[in-house]
């Protein structure tokens, strides 16, 4: 009879989750497993030590939020005001959350490594909302400014607690997209 494994998709999934909870120092081989419900054994089927795994958790927060995210803009077509008002649907709805972004933000603070990979991640997705805004700002300091100005609701907005007198935090987002695409 085959042993069934847990698959490699699912110790990312749960290192991510655990990244996002606690850091990269709760992404404990052991906790992974506990969390599981599986023996640690199959974690080494899979990877060959814990600084792999934490590459390929790496790499696939870095695909979701750049490649997986500009194809589900793009993929449903329109005019670049349009593919905004979709990156602002899409974003909320990601797998690797706000929280899993900002504790690898966090973890760039202290390895080099990280904080130059979250360079090309974010220069990515600025790259990506300039060529967006740039279709319908024909200047570029326009473009760039309202690019900053998307990214930083997109990663910074979740930081913010103040209230919003007669809307929910959602509504206020909205609003300054609408705004961005005028």
């Amino acid at each position: 009879m085959a042993v069934a494994r847990t698959p490699r998709g699912k110790w990312i999934e749960e290192g991510l989750r655990a990244l996002a909870e606690g850091g990269p120092q709760a992404v404990r081989v052991e906790a992974l497993a506990q969390a599981l419900g599986v023996t640690k054994g199959g974690f080494y089927w899979h990877f060959g030590d814990r600084d792999t795994l934490l590459r390929e958790m790496l790499d696939t927060w870095e695909e979701e939020v750049t490649a997986e995210v500009i194809e589900r803009v793009e993929s449903g077509g329109g005019d670049a005001r349009t593919r905004l008002l979709r990156l602002a649907d899409v974003v909320p709805g990601l797998t690797t959350d706000i929280h899993t972004d900002l504790a690898v933000r966090d973890w760039a603070r202290r390895d080099e490594a990280v904080a130059r990979r979250l360079r090309r991640v974010d220069t990515r997705r600025m790259d990506y909302l300039r060529a967006l805004f740039s279709e319908f700002c024909p200047d570029e300091e326009e473009a760039e400014a309202r690019s900053m100005i998307a990214f930083s609701v997109w990663i910074g907005g979740h930081l913010i607690a103040a209230e919003h007198p007669g809307r929910d935090r959602e509504e206020v987002e909205r609003l300054v997209w609408e705004r961005l695409r005028a």
